[in-house]
């Protein structure tokens, strides 16, 4: 059998309602060991978003938990698995029709040949909430918003300047729970020594530019924890608009 060697996984969180909600509708979930990672955003009246954020969390991760030999497949169905248990409960609930939510996941392959000198991820998505590398110094989005001014970009109808001033920036186009199926988008990667990724809600995008971001994990690069409460801060700052959640994960060896 193959020699193995265990990836080092580092982690910080931090959530905020924000200056303009009432309410956290955000919910996050992880399983370390397992390199599970997950930022989920609600929406729907009253307590529905949050009630929707948190059961996705955790429906995500009771299947995401069951693994198989594919992990991009396994997080992927996972999505869709919390995507159709939503729905029904919704369904079943008239008060709460309607509600739903966002979805971003990271999965981290926790063991690796003693060779490797990558480490391979996959991430899943469905709605706006972000996924982010940061190498170096070099921030890059990893996902793209399912959103309608996301799609409007993407198609050359929109600068991402236009988009991010657009009353409209907040209108997804997909959602957990909003409707029987969806499609869940995946993304494999190989992740290098001391790769961080970033798990957000629109809360911090909608607040702080991609710059502003970069610039403010650089300066914190030494403590995760500290960076996360800085960026939560630097939008609250900005004018907290709407909740903000941010998960840091950073691996190697």
């Amino acid at each position: 059998m193959a020699t193995k060697r265990k990836v080092r996984i580092e982690w910080a969180m931090q959530t905020h309602v924000g200056l303009v909600r009432h309410t956290n509708q955000d919910a996050v979930g992880a399983e370390v060991e397992g390199g599970l990672f997950v930022v989920c955003d609600g929406m729907g009246g009253a307590a529905a978003g949050e009630l929707a954020a948190h059961m996705a969390v955790q429906i995500f991760l009771r299947e995401a938990h069951r693994g198989g030999p594919d992990r991009g497949s396994v997080i992927a169905n996972a999505a869709l698995v919390a995507n159709r248990e939503v729905y029904a409960y919704a369904q079943d609930n008239p008060r709460l029709r309607g509600m739903g939510t966002t979805l971003v996941a990271l999965s981290v392959g926790v063991n690796v040949p003693a060779k490797a000198n990558t480490i391979p991820l996959a991430i899943t998505h469905i709605g706006d909430s972000r996924c982010y590398r940061f190498r170096g110094s070099t921030l890059e989005l990893l996902t793209e918003d399912h959103s309608l001014v996301g799609e409007q970009v993407r198609l050359g109808e929109m600068s991402e300047e236009e988009a991010a001033a657009s009353p409209m920036r907040n209108v997804i186009t997909r959602a957990v729970g909003t409707a029987a199926e969806v499609e869940a988008d995946l993304l494999r990667a190989e992740g290098l020594e001391g790769d961080v990724y970033l798990l957000a809600s629109d809360g911090l995008t909608r607040d702080l530019s991609e710059k502003e971001i970069a610039e403010l994990l650089e300066l914190n690069d030494a403590s995760l924890e500290t960076a996360a409460e800085k960026l939560v801060q630097a939008a609250n700052d900005a004018g907290g608009g709407d909740n903000t959640t941010v998960v840091l994960v950073r691996v190697g060896f």
